[in-house]
């Protein structure tokens, strides 16, 4: 039984270590992840074995047997539920740069929307002259509201300068 303690001992030791690389690592997690799991479900064999042979250990050093086997299966299984945390974040993380690629990548354009407005306007029974002069009034407007600013700015500046 030792020599299997032993052994698997030291693969949870090699996975914690590995834990922390997947932190760091960037393209190749998938495949470090994979080399995890495959280690995890390994463990989980050796431990099943580990308690068949520690049933059958004299019952002086049973119970610690049993004891140490425990201990290592709850480590196992703070382990695996580290992997999927860290997968989880990942496919989360995976899942947001794609909605952000897909968002950059749509065309936000005015035009579509003008070409839209007028095609409701048409439906409406506005005709193709009306819009334009909508959209003419609406372009002088702008620069009638510029003018003003300014006008407002510079009678504000003389109040200023002959009250003071």
């Amino acid at each position: 039984m030792e020599p299997l303690y032993q052994q698997t001992h030291k693969q949870v030791h090699e996975i914690q270590s590995h834990m922390g690389r997947l932190e760091t690592a960037d393209k190749q997690s998938v495949h470090l992840e994979n080399e995890i799991q495959a280690s995890i479900d390994q463990i989980f064999s050796h431990l099943e074995r580990l308690e068949i042979l520690s049933s059958k250990e004299p019952p002086n050093k049973r119970q610690n047997a049993k004891l140490r086997v425990d201990q290592l299966k709850y480590d196992v299984q703070h382990l695996q539920s580290a992997l999927r945390n860290f997968q989880h974040r990942r496919y989360t993380r995976e899942h947001q740069e794609r909605q952000r690629e897909e968002l950059l990548s749509r065309p936000f354009t005015t035009n579509g929307t003008q070409k839209k407005i007028l095609d409701i306007a048409n439906m409406l029974g506005l005709s193709n002259t009306v819009m334009r002069l909508i959209e003419k009034r609406a372009f002088q407007d702008k620069y009638l509201m510029i003018g003003g600013m300014l006008l407002t700015c510079v009678v504000m500046f003389l109040v200023v300068q002959y009250l003071t």
